[in-house]
């Protein structure tokens, strides 16, 4: 009997070590600590969530799919921009709201305003970026604002950024506008310059904001009289010229290191959506008269921004979630204002320069509604 319990103290000890272990780990909060874990795969499509379904589904390939049930609301919206309103400004076709994302393997639920309030109760949600992330502001506060009474909605302002009010919810979406992340200075003597290692002075807003959505990568691109700056510096080193992809990756580079530094995982969850596709002027306008989806691509190009912010968010400590709406937006290019842009097209008239097409905005109702269903559905 002895010699039977000297053999049974190895086994129980062991036991009582992994009973230990298995217990400290129950204690944990796993709201805490699995939440938001970031699961890594080779084209950076982190999915940081505790539904293993959607790990299994890749929301930017599948292909979009006609649903007469769509649009989610109508141009009458309050919270729309002129510009955006397509149907007001005079569009005959509206096949271009009626698009829905179709994921290969799974589905994009369809908007739910309260059950996306409920979500977001006592919680800040703020946009960061460019007009197009603007646009897809204005999505999201028309997607929800239906469901909510008069009195109990409102809009604020402060300085670079504007919150749209959910009162009963306490929730609050904001849109900050920031289209470079990093700080966009004029000096005295009228010349702009972009400080690449710069961005407190913008990201001092994204404190204490419960998710954030950001998009950087159009005004990147622009050059000569479409820049927006004359200039580059890093520290005291003054840079005429640079190469547009290299300024891009020095610049979410200072972003990335200012997230990892000061922002916390557990109280903050932050998605970078991918750049929008143009379908801009080149032999002609390419979205104008446009009727119906690409159908398919005759080959398959990956823009040179998405490559650079894929290398940027790999190389992070805090996990980021890249929602990758590129190629699937590609095929939309029945989706923007084209001439029907009132507000743009009636200053240009004014000027002297004819008629423009916008070819890089979206109609509203249209492809913002999908990506902010994407949205939904990630949170």
């Amino acid at each position: 009997m002895a010699k039977l319990k000297l053999l049974l103290l190895p086994f129980l000890f062991y036991t009582n070590l992994l009973c230990f272990f298995h217990c400290t780990l129950s204690l944990i909060n796993p709201q805490d600590d699995l939440s938001w874990i970031a699961m890594e795969s080779e084209d950076i499509n982190m999915v940081q969530t505790r539904r293993d379904s959607w790990k299994k589904c890749d929301f930017s390939v599948g292909k979009w799919v006609f649903d007469q049930s769509y649009p989610l609301y109508d141009s009458n919206c309050p919270y729309l921009s002129t510009a955006v309103t397509c149907q007001k400004n005079g569009r005959p076709d509206s096949d271009y709201e009626k698009w829905k994302w179709k994921p290969n393997g799974c589905s994009i639920p369809r908007f739910d305003a309260l059950g996306f309030l409920g979500k977001m109760r006592s919680k800040r949600i703020m946009l960061v970026g460019d007009s197009i992330m603007r646009n897809q502001w204005e999505s999201l506060v028309c997607l929800v604002q239906e469901v909510i009474p008069t009195d109990r909605k409102k809009v604020t302002y402060n300085g670079p950024s504007m919150a749209f009010h959910a009162m009963d919810f306490e929730t609050s979406i904001e849109f900050f506008w920031a289209p470079l992340l990093v700080e966009l200075k004029k000096e005295s003597n009228n010349k702009r310059i972009l400080h690449l290692d710069l961005i407190e002075d913008n990201a001092r807003y994204w404190r204490g904001v419960d998710i954030l959505v950001f998009d950087s990568a159009h005004w990147w691109t622009h050059s000569g009289q479409t820049s927006s700056w004359d200039y580059y510096m890093e520290g005291n080193s003054i840079i005429t010229n640079m190469n547009p992809m290299v300024a891009y990756q020095k610049g979410l580079s200072t972003w990335a290191r200012w997230v990892d530094l000061n922002l916390n995982p557990r109280k903050t969850r932050i998605i970078f959506r991918s750049m929008s596709p143009r379908h801009n002027r080149q032999n002609g306008w390419k979205c104008y008269k446009q009727r119906q989806p690409l159908q398919f691509f005759s080959h398959l190009h990956v823009p040179e921004p998405l490559v650079v912010l894929q290398g940027v968010i790999k190389r992070m400590r805090f996990p980021v979630y890249l929602q990758d709406i590129t190629t699937m937006t590609a095929f939309r290019r029945d989706g923007h204002p084209s001439v029907y842009s009132k507000a743009v097209n009636e200053e240009r008239q004014k000027a002297g320069t004819g008629l423009s097409s916008d070819c890089s905005h979206w109609c509203l109702p249209g492809v913002p509604d999908i990506w902010n269903e994407m949205l939904s559905a990630l949170l």
